[in-house]
């Protein structure tokens, strides 16, 4: 039977059938995804094919995950050379963001936007507790529309506390699969519990002495929304977004939109952007075509990443 697993626990998994039926399920054997070291072989997400347990209700093993579409894939929390599979089979993610309690940087958005743009995942950036701006804040989030929305990622201003800008994102999540995701504390268990109030996700107010949220979820699980026929999945909130070192220094660029366009006008096919000459990107930066901020985001991933093969 083919079923789709709706929540990870480490070691089973909720799985729901083509039945409709939602079945405890466990892996059979060990599985390797893709050449991929991962710390979760099998994603909130994925497509697998199972085999329900004789003697036993409801229960089943995973016999096989079938190919994904797409997925979004972090270095593990815990150990930096390992990776952890986000979620599979996503049709968009919406990044939550706040401006303040706790603010959210726009180095922590490039991470996650380039890590979406590698792996296909379209992206809109949801920048939430809009009714706590000030005049300042207002003027980042204009100026994070000025940025970001001409390079194709959706830019929405939404308060819970006063529904503004709710209908807006309801809008997007109509018959796809969404990924939320963002640092703890900026509200996407609350966003969540706006909209399926049913299922009564634990919240927890931001810190006070450390004005960094703190983490609800403890693992990925997706849900099927009541209306539009979709489905969300809800993640646990991070820290900081590691970009998995398999992407290659010269790659890079690929994931930043503004970058993408320009790097056949670079001198050199391999142009890093750093210093070599006849660099399109810098020049770019230079004349302001492409956001200072940006470019220093891609500066701080570049740097992070292994020099290997290069």
């Amino acid at each position: 039977m083919v079923a789709t697993i709706y929540k990870s626990t480490g070691s089973w998994y909720i799985a729901k059938g083509e039945n409709g039926v939602f079945y405890n399920t466990r892996i059979k054997g060990k599985f390797k995804i893709e050449g991929l070291t991962t710390t979760n072989p099998i994603a909130v997400g994925d497509i697998v094919d199972i085999e329900l347990e004789e003697g036993e209700e409801n229960v089943a093993t995973i016999a096989n995950i079938q190919n994904r579409n797409n997925y979004i894939v972090r270095t593990s929390a815990h150990n930096r050379n390992q990776r952890h599979i986000v979620a599979a089979n996503l049709d968009q993610a919406l990044l939550f963001a706040s401006l303040r309690d706790p603010k959210t940087s726009t180095g922590f958005m490039d991470r996650f936007l380039a890590a979406a743009e590698a792996w296909h995942v379209p992206t809109n950036l949801i920048i939430n507790k809009s009714d706590t701006f000030r005049q300042k804040e207002w003027d980042i989030f204009e100026k994070i529309k000025i940025v970001y929305e001409p390079l194709g990622y959706g830019v929405f201003a939404m308060s819970l506390e006063t529904k503004e800008g709710l209908d807006a994102v309801m809008a997007t999540l109509a018959n796809k699969t969404t990924l939320i995701s963002g640092q703890s504390g900026v509200g996407k268990s609350t966003f969540i519990n706006e909209i399926l109030p049913d299922e009564n996700i634990k919240t927890q107010e931001v810190s006070a002495w450390s004005g960094k949220g703190q983490h609800t979820t403890t693992f990925a699980q997706m849900y099927d929304m009541k209306e539009g026929n979709g489905r969300i999945i809800d993640t646990p909130g991070i820290r900081e977004f590691g970009i998995t070192d398999d992407i290659e220094l010269a790659e890079l660029s690929h994931y930043f939109p503004e970058m993408r366009a320009r790097i056949h006008d670079c001198r050199f096919n391999n142009c890093l952007h750093v210093n070599e000459p006849g660099c399109a990107i810098k020049a770019a930066v230079e004349n302001s075509e492409i956001a200072l901020d940006r470019y220093m985001s891609y500066m701080s991933i570049l740097d992070s990443l292994p020099k290997k093969n290069y």
